[in-house]
């Protein structure tokens, strides 16, 4: 952060610019001190994609909104619980999954979670899709995507909507980078079939 300029208090349109410049790091040093602004600005960053992706893997909206605020207002509460041991992304990320895996669970031990009626959530936004383009491919990739055992669509939700590194999928799942590879290989190989079942042309994956 550069010093010098106070994350609270009045802000003017240049303190506003050099607010946006603030690394997500120092943001959480400073929420950790009770910085609101420096909250609204981390969220403001990071919420939707985060909460796409607890979406993508509890296919409940209105589950993953109260995911969602529970999440940063975990993070307002424990800022200074995040040693720096991986990106501030990474470290959401890894705590959304946490929670989504967890309400997931607890889903299951009263009803039987049937992954086949999964509702297929149109993501209305202009995202760049990194394999496919056009409205049309995007909505049978994640029809497909939804098809994946959940291990495997972690890991490609985590690649292909986050740009994450097969490192950093480590960290947010928890298991060994050579764990990661070998679901990424059987993710890819999965949804090849599914999207050849679906008419879509062979791409790259």
């Amino acid at each position: 952060m550069q010093r010098g300029y106070a994350l609270h208090g009045e802000a003017t349109s240049h303190s506003k610019a050099v607010v946006a410049r603030v690394s997500d790091e120092d943001l959480l040093e400073s929420i950790a001190r009770g910085d609101r602004d420096a909250m609204r600005v981390l969220y403001a960053r990071h919420s939707v994609r985060i909460y796409r992706f607890i979406l993508r893997l509890t296919g409940d909206a209105s589950l993953s909104e109260d995911l969602l605020s529970e999440l940063f207002l975990n993070v307002w509460r424990q800022a200074d619980a995040f040693e720096g041991k991986s990106k501030v992304s990474t470290w959401l990320l890894a705590i959304a999954r946490f929670k989504a895996m967890s309400a997931l669970r607890r889903r299951r031990s009263d009803e039987q979670l049937d992954e086949a009626k999964a509702a297929v959530i149109e993501d209305p936004s202009d995202d760049p899709e990194t394999v496919f383009n056009g409205r049309q491919r995007s909505a049978l990739v994640r029809k497909c995507l939804t098809r994946l055992a959940p291990a495997h669509r972690q890991v490609i939700d985590l690649v292909y909507y986050h740009d994450k590194s097969i490192e950093e999928v480590a960290q947010v799942v928890g298991i060994p980078a050579n764990t990661v590879k070998t679901r990424m290989f059987y993710a890819r190989a999965r949804m090849a079939h599914l999207l050849a079942e679906a008419g879509v042309e062979s791409a790259s994956l």
